[in-house]
């Protein structure tokens, strides 16, 4: 009896000191099929009933002792072995990388973000709609019948018509549709605008066939032409974040604004560039009106109860006026080089608190 603890304290010491490697010699050694241990089970069979009671238990632990500390030594050293493979493959995340980035952010969408960002802190939401549109939204709810010379203005590529002729379909000519939809299917008050990808057959150094707008909309009682100009201000000296923001209205014709307005922004001159700021020069920079009472008539409101302003500008041209960009079709050629001169870093989202064109 003396030799099976003999050979029990022999294998766990020698169990508890291997490697992986030594520890596979063991088993076999022990277990395998002219193990030690096994070669023990296989005296049991020639055994006395009386002796087979008395040392089959102690044979059967044996047994279970080296199985289990064969076991646990392997998983110890499996473990220690993962850690010490994890510890010499730690990444140190807070060194410079030194690919820098191959993307930015388009000019267009930060001009986007910063809109979206200085509207809604005037309780403003972002309204979008279908950039194939109906004649309808797009003309005829706007004040804009079909015999209107306005529609020329627009030069709008058309759809070939249905063959039920009921609807002439189109590329939308501008944003106004988004403001038709959202006065049919919301109640007043409404506070939107309405940014997103336009279309005209026209194209130069400051148009292209397809560009961006941003249009306002405001419904509500007791609207007036004050809270319009005082809107614009406060939009503009946030977007261009000076406080030296100077606006001058001038009487203009829009079908579905009455009265209607273009406003221009003061601008100097400093080292040969153009700077907004001041009043020694005028531009024109948006289009803007009262909601004529058609147009509010058409949305299924009373134009008695309702008031309202719009206003309307190219989202293109206001990045242009404040990143210093000269030609509009650079906006859409692809050129990775312009990307990376004017395009911004992912992370550098437009607050309020932070200056929207951080």
């Amino acid at each position: 009896m003396s030799d099976l603890d003999q050979l029990k304290g022999d294998l766990l010491a020698a169990i508890d000191s291997a490697d992986l490697a030594r520890l596979e010699d063991i088993r076999v050694s022990a277990l395998g099929k002219s193990g030690s241990v096994t070669g023990l089970l296989k005296t049991l069979g020639g055994m006395s009933p009386e002796e087979r009671q008395t040392t089959g238990p102690r044979i059967h632990a044996l047994r279970e002792a080296v199985t289990e500390a064969l076991t646990g030594r392997k998983a110890g050293l499996e473990r220690e072995a993962l850690d010490a493979r994890l510890a010499g493959e730690t990444l140190d995340i807070t060194l410079p990388v030194d690919v820098p980035a191959a993307g930015t952010v388009h000019p267009v969408s930060q001009v986007m973000d910063e809109l979206a960002e200085i509207f809604a802190d005037l309780g403003f939401a972002v309204a979008t709609g279908p950039e194939i549109e109906d004649d309808w939204h797009n003309f005829t709810a706007l004040n804009i019948p079909e015999s209107h010379p306005a529609r020329a203005m627009h030069d709008t590529f058309y759809f070939p018509d249905e063959p039920d002729g009921e609807r002439k379909m189109l590329l939308r000519t501008h944003t106004s549709p988004v403001q038709i939809r959202t006065m049919v299917n919301q109640q007043p008050p409404i506070r939107i605008i309405a940014p997103g990808r336009t279309y005209r057959s026209d194209s130069d150094a400051t148009h292209t066939p397809m560009f961006h707008q941003v249009e306002g909309l405001v419904i509500d009682k007791g609207i007036t032409l004050g809270h319009l100009k005082w809107t614009l201000e406060t939009f503009l000296k946030a977007y261009f974040e000076r406080d030296d923001i100077v606006l001058r209205l001038r009487p203009s014709y829009f079908p579905f604004t009455e009265p209607s307005a273009e406003v221009d922004v003061g601008y100097t001159i400093q080292n040969g560039k153009r700077v907004i700021g001041g009043s020694d020069h005028w531009m024109e920079v948006l289009g803007s009106g009262m909601v004529h009472p058609k147009v509010i008539a058409a949305c299924g409101l009373d134009p008695d109860e309702w008031q309202g302003f719009a206003f309307g500008c190219g989202i293109d041209r206001l990045a242009m006026l404040k990143y210093g960009m000269d030609d509009l079709r650079a906006f859409f050629d692809g050129d990775i080089r312009w990307l990376k001169h004017y395009g911004f870093a992912a992370l550098d989202v437009p607050t309020l608190s932070g200056g929207v064109g951080a």
